[in-house]
């Protein structure tokens, strides 16, 4: 199947529509989408260089796409059938599950894969579960999985139903993982699990990037504050599914979802503070349901999203001066932000360089319907962004991640529809 996409670019006000999309006009760049690979909750993408892709269902585990088309199954979730291998403790709930997949830079030589997934057992911290990252060594075949090592096994994770909009077990579970082609490190990104305290935390790995080698073990040359877990690159995050790096910088961006308001999209600096600070009964906030501000004020109720920001900044620089600003915030909105690639190569035209930004369709309480994609041209010093909109042709989408492969083409997982779509410019 073939999809016609028009680009289109946003202005600052809203149009009253169905819909509710930003105002737009036609620009010169269009594209295409084909169906590329069936799956159910797709997640999470990478390549090899001979377009080889590993991938990630939420629900079911991790498999491999062969440049033939042909599909392997390697790591299963427990009770899953059809892998070459399962892993009892793997499980989803929720927002939580099999998640995040990443390619060694050396691949060619030491066959290595990472996973992030939800695990339980008796030997977890959070009263039985933790998120966990993985490395495990593929065979020559691609068809089997091997030397399976848990490299970070103490992320936090939510593990009982609160008091809040999507409160169940498993929210708020980050889990997008990627290495930077400058360092070689290993980007890991953590949600807050619905905890007040654990993105300002220096000890709990809740809203948090970590930066670390292939054994897991902190980059020497993090920056985080006296008395902080050494492998933490940034803090203060609430809910990150995008890590990238900026083409020729190869500054490390972060895109995360907002508080029923102010989707952000953030470059990274090694030792930063991301401003987000749920507590209660802290920078002026009174007590909030279960100890975590982060829907308040009048959180299941409609109200303005300027009035949520200014009781619950997504970025706090009254409390914290010092924060890393936002490049884009959504003009002020939360749509369900997740995965984002830079769009590299020629064919992309006016769009080489830029970031591509996917949303997850959130629309409550008069928010836009928010199931697109958004291209960001950032400026040069990373705090301020002018936005193009990649039109979809439906509503129905779950834009979960985007990302480029070995051909210049954008791969993109909706949850919805069940697909990866190959997205390639006319």
């Amino acid at each position: 199947m073939k999809i016609a996409i028009t680009s289109k670019i946003g202005a600052l006000s809203l149009i009253a529509a169905s819909s509710m999309m930003f105002a737009s006009t036609v620009t010169a760049v269009t594209v295409k989408a084909d169906n590329f690979q069936q799956a159910e909750s797709p997640w999470d993408m990478a390549f090899l260089k001979d377009g080889t892709m590993f991938y990630t269902e939420k629900c079911k585990g991790l498999s491999v796409r062969l440049p033939s088309g042909d599909v392997k199954k390697l790591l299963g979730v427990g009770g899953s059938s059809g892998y070459s291998q399962t892993k009892d403790d793997l499980f989803c709930d929720g927002q939580a599950g099999v998640q995040g997949v990443a390619v060694d830079p050396e691949f060619a030589s030491n066959r290595y894969i990472y996973l992030y997934s939800s695990s339980r057992g008796a030997n977890r911290t959070y009263e039985g579960y933790n998120n966990i990252v993985m490395r495990m060594k593929v065979d020559a075949s691609l068809s089997k999985v091997s030397d399976l090592v848990e490299i970070i096994n103490d992320l936090g994770y939510k593990p009982k139903k609160s008091n809040h909009p999507f409160g169940g077990p498993g929210a708020h579970n980050g889990g997008r993982i990627r290495f930077s082609p400058a360092d070689g490190y290993l980007y890991v990104a953590i949600g807050d699990n619905h905890n007040g305290a654990g993105p300002q935390s220096p000890t709990q790995l809740r809203g948090k990037i970590l930066r670390v080698d292939r054994d897991g073990k902190a980059a020497p040359d993090n920056k985080p504050p006296a008395g902080f877990d050494k492998r933490i690159f940034t803090y203060g995050h609430r809910n990150p599914q995008g890590i990238s790096f900026r083409p020729g910088t190869n500054e490390p961006y972060v895109s995360e979802n907002g508080p029923w308001h102010s989707d952000e999209v953030t470059k990274l600096e090694n030792g930063g503070n991301g401003g987000w600070d749920p507590r209660d009964k802290v920078n002026g906030r009174p007590e909030c349901p279960d100890a975590y501000c982060g829907y308040s004020p009048n959180q299941m109720g409609a109200l303005p999203p300027k009035e949520r920001a200014a009781f619950m900044p997504m970025t706090d620089l009254k409390a914290y001066p010092n924060a890393m600003k936002p490049a884009w915030n959504n003009n002020g909105l939360s749509q369900g932000m997740c995965g984002s690639v830079w769009l590299q190569g020629k064919q992309w035209k006016e769009w080489e360089g830029r970031l591509a930004v996917g949303y997850a369709g959130i629309g409550i309480h008069g928010t836009p319907t928010g199931n697109r994609i958004d291209i960001l041209d950032i400026s040069k010093d990373g705090k301020s962004s002018k936005r193009e909109e990649l039109m979809w042709p439906t509503f129905a989408g779950r834009f979960r991640h985007l990302s480029l492969g070995p051909d210049g083409a954008l791969y993109v997982a909706d949850e919805a529809s069940g697909m990866i779509y190959k997205v390639t410019p006319n």
